[in-house]
């Protein structure tokens, strides 16, 4: 593979240092051509740069006079991944009170090796930011809630329920009716989201910085779970009920043990009272969930609405549990510790009353911020998703009409590529192959996981299966980031596609390549979680939290090295996996 990838950005020359923290989590794979409209746009910077942008001027971290107006910064594309700008990220750390770059890359790096170090001579020092910060940190610690994320909650959800007859229209009004709506909101979904998930650290760090004064680092993430009302979480608890209706019925039982593979069409096919029940409650379940799916943010990939068989699996996995499984009591039963434990830390510093206020506040922010972070992206994510459902009724035409390849070869087309395509298809159909091809290719490729200056050539990329590795042997340890506190014991599954979990049983310690909503519902039967990548604000951990299950992410080569099949340890306090017996 020599040929670039289809759209690129270009580094830029001063803010230098990027990585895939976090953002390989949000694009795992290569950005299609229509999902780069986000980043540049028609020769502009796209929504999420701005966005990006919106949120550091609101919170007092830069101006506008220090970033170029006409290319992407913060959110990059090299060599067809999407790469966050760290250097910009951890100007945050840099201007804010009481703050350093590093807490920033605790955040978003762990003990990732290779992290450079920061370089203060990027741009001077500024006390009027560093005071506007201070403001917007002291409106973090006293708001009792965020109007303005339950407004756009509101305004997606109304989107979702007057969505348009989309087979009524004709495929121009399609498009614009597409592109109309990303004009019009993408931005400021994407601003709110950025905004409060960088204001989320807050809390977290002023609860980092007292438990560990007073001697008890190990509270840090029992004070982080729990927290309720978390949109990532939801899901689950919703598709536990389904999985209660399965497991109470012989019919669906048995129309579950065939597989999930065509499952909701035989499901809707069905006559049986039971079955009925539950495609009713299924239907409700899709009309409120049915954006989250594998890699949601890309426009072209399928959802649970799209691919229901997707979270039958899921389901399928739940309905074999214990009674005693249910996401809700694990949920109880951190929050119940959450509150007990902060008492008593806040106990042991009442003899220090401005600590004391700032531990306090920091509950209370955490309970706010935190489940907002996961709500402004949920907000994105279903406008993302009213497109989705809309260009495949244009996809499935196209593919019909012999223009298109597969339905979702929507995505591998720019927007003025779309507009084009309208105009003229002929010749488009070859193209699409070829992208495509060359999408499967790149796919296989490992990235870097961060870069400075220059992100190599594609050509350098080494395939995914040549990275050699060595499989762990009895007593050995793989050391990762905590996520969920806990500790648990089960045979080892190796789970690489959240299509397919039906190796993992109830009881069984998952352990997954990365996870988004599409996986978190596999948490509910395992007894423990270890990812390959994630950091203390991944997905992974915040919905871990919320179920209670021990978790441990950046547990890098575990879905290569821990041999599946195996008796393993997990702790979710230290981070360590121990293997205790070979299969």
């Amino acid at each position: 593979m020599t040929e670039p990838w289809i759209v690129s950005t270009t580094p830029h020359d001063k803010f230098n240092f990027y990585t895939r923290a976090n953002v390989g989590e949000v694009f795992p794979d290569p950005v299609a051509p229509l999902s780069f409209s986000w980043f540049e746009n028609d020769g502009t910077i796209g929504g999420s740069e701005i966005g990006f942008r919106e949120a550091y001027y609101r919170i007092g971290v830069m101006t506008p006079d220090e970033l170029p107006a006409d290319r992407a910064v913060f959110l990059g594309v090299s060599n067809g991944y999407a790469y966050l700008n760290a250097s910009a990220l951890r100007m945050l750390g840099h201007r804010a009170p009481g703050m350093t770059y590093t807490d920033i890359d605790d955040a978003f790096f762990g003990d990732a090796p290779g992290v450079p170090e920061f370089n203060p001579d990027l741009t001077a020092d500024r006390p009027e930011l560093t005071a506007k910060i201070g403001e917007t940190f002291s409106w973090v610690l006293t708001t009792p809630n965020l109007p303005n994320v339950l407004a756009d909650q509101a305004r997606m959800n109304e989107l979702r329920a007057n969505r348009p007859d989309f087979s009524a229209m004709s495929d121009r009004e399609i498009v614009d009716w597409v592109w109309i709506q990303f004009e019009d909101q993408f931005a400021h979904l994407f601003t709110e989201h950025i905004f409060i998930s960088f204001l989320a650290t807050l809390p977290i760090g002023i609860i980092t910085a007292v438990c560990t004064a007073v001697g008890k680092p190990e509270a840090i993430l029992k004070l982080l779970a729990g927290l309720g009302d978390v949109e990532s979480a939801a899901p689950s608890m919703e598709m536990w009920k389904l999985g209660r209706i399965v497991a109470g019925s012989a019919s669906l039982n048995e129309m579950f043990n065939q597989g999930s593979t065509g499952l909701a069409d035989k499901l809707v096919a069905s006559s049986d009272a039971d079955v009925a029940v539950f495609n009713t409650a299924f239907t409700t379940f899709l009309n409120s969930y049915g954006a989250r799916g594998p890699n949601e943010w890309e426009v072209r990939s399928p959802t649970w609405e799209t691919a229901p068989d997707l979270a039958l699996a899921a389901i399928d996995r739940m309905r074999l549990s214990a009674d005693d499984a249910a996401p809700q009591l694990r949920n109880d039963a951190r929050a119940q510790e959450r509150e007990s434990l902060g008492a008593e830390i806040a106990a042991m510093i009442e003899a220090d009353p401005e600590t004391h206020g700032q531990f306090m506040a920091a509950l209370s922010s955490a309970t706010v911020f935190m489940p907002g972070r996961e709500r402004t992206k949920t907000n994105c994510i279903k406008l993302v998703h009213e497109a989705r459902v809309a260009l495949s009724e244009w996809g499935r035409r196209c593919v019909a009409a012999g223009t298109f390849p597969e339905v979702r070869s929507y995505g591998m087309l720019t927007k003025p590529e779309q507009y084009a395509f309208l105009d003229d298809p002929a010749g488009f159909h070859d193209i699409l192959v070829r992208r495509e091809e060359h999408m499967t290719e790149v796919s296989a490729l490992q990235e870097p996981f961060l870069f400075v200056n220059d992100p190599g050539s594609i050509a350098d990329m080494p395939r995914r299966d040549a990275v050699e590795t060595v499989d762990m042997t009895a007593g050995e340890i793989l050391q990762g980031v905590p996520g969920c506190p806990g500790t648990a014991r089960g045979i080892a599954r190796i789970v690489l596609d959240s299509f397919d979990p039906t190796a993992l049983e109830p009881g069984d310690i998952l352990i997954a390549p990365i996870t988004d909503p599409s996986w978190t519902p596999l948490f509910v039967p395992a007894a423990g979680v270890v990812v390959d990548v994630g950091a203390p604000l991944s997905h992974a951990i915040i919905v871990s939290r919320e179920l209670g299950i021990p978790c441990v992410v950046s547990a890098t080569g575990a879905t290569k090295r821990i041999p599946d099949g195996a008796l393993i340890e997990v702790s979710g306090d230290t981070g360590v996996v121990t293997v205790l017996e070979l299969p």
